[in-house]
């Protein structure tokens, strides 16, 4: 039996427990690409999920097409958050029902503070965390509160991206690439801040370039090849199986 073929052989929840966001045979396409082909996977309220796989695995497209994004195109499949149809939502809908995307370019609003840039985030509602709770999640920002946020570092635009997301009342952090062209210093203060998040019941998804920091915070792990899914366990599965990291993430 290859890698791929493999159960998990712990305890994977998304057997046991009901699911909070749960993807269904979820197709997607960009123009006559077929990027994403037919994954199914659950996601359980407070936990981590590592949505892994090497470049062009249909990570992002697979994290663009739950949030809801005009492309790509999704041309079946289901997604449901804590009950809720998002599948015929467009992705303002799919905001206002608790999907939060974080995405890989952060999209700081130039010409606006950091403030500024948290506060338009709740101009309508539902709206999330206060600023002072937003502040003492990310003390740097309360410092910068009044400093146009495209002049921030890399990781303090990180750390406005997620403010900003939480800025909204959300049920899951969608997170493409946090650490991206960030210095290991930084990459270990976003993720002690993701686990604060967590530790509020905060439900998570992450797609990673830097697997190993990812498994190494994450609960369970998906992992993609080609726009199918080959993993579906626990992080710390992935951690263990040389054959399997090596195989799909190349580490």
């Amino acid at each position: 039996m290859t890698t791929a073929a493999k159960a998990s052989t712990g305890v994977n929840h998304a057997t046991t427990a009901p699911a909070y966001l749960d993807v269904w045979d979820l197709h997607a396409y960009y123009g006559e690409s077929y990027i994403v082909q037919g994954i199914s996977f659950k996601i359980h309220e407070g936990e981590i999920l590592a949505l892994l796989g090497r470049n062009g695995a249909g990570k992002t497209t697979t994290l663009r097409a739950i949030a809801r994004l005009d492309e790509p195109q999704v041309s079946h499949g289901e997604i449901w958050l804590d009950h809720k149809p998002l599948h015929h939502m467009k992705s303002y809908e799919a905001a206002t029902n608790g999907l939060g995307l974080v995405p890989e370019d952060r999209r700081i609003i130039a010409g606006l503070t950091v403030e500024e840039n948290l506060k338009l985030a709740q101009i309508a509602p539902p709206i999330g965390w206060s600023l002072d709770r937003l502040y003492d999640l990310f003390p740097r920002l309360r410092e910068r509160r009044n400093q146009e946020g495209i002049t921030l570092s890399g990781g303090e635009q990180q750390m406005l991206a997620i403010a900003r997301a939480l800025a909204r009342d959300i049920k899951v952090l969608l997170l493409d690439e946090p650490y991206e062209g960030l210095a290991p210093v930084i990459v270990d203060e976003i993720e002690k801040t993701l686990r604060l998040i967590k530790e509020q019941g905060m439900t998570t998804v992450i797609v990673e370039q830097n697997a190993v920091r990812a498994l190494e915070l994450a609960d369970r792990a998906v992992i993609l090849d080609t726009g199918g899914i080959v993993f579906d366990g626990l992080a710390s599965e992935v951690l263990e199986n040389e054959e399997l990291r090596a195989e799909y993430l190349a580490i």
